[in-house]
């Protein structure tokens, strides 16, 4: 099966959505398995967006990430 790439906001919806049905009762590893992705992406996800969910800081930390051209 091939790569998916997801885009910032589809990240931040994600762990958002995972936020959601935790705080509904759900354990964190059948909100993962909701949401399609693996333990390990979400976890890496996490780190890369520190946990943060709103999208122009998603949209900063990814934009001081990238190198600019010159």
């Amino acid at each position: 099966m091939p790569r998916k790439h997801h885009k910032p906001e589809e990240i931040v919806a994600k762990l958002r959505q995972v936020d959601v049905l935790t705080s509904q009762g759900k354990s964190v590893a059948d909100a993962i398995r909701a949401i399609g992705v693996t333990e390990v992406t979400y976890y890496r996800w996490r780190q890369e967006f520190g946990g943060r969910c709103h999208v122009d800081t998603c949209y900063l930390s990814i934009a001081v990430a990238a190198p600019r051209p010159t």
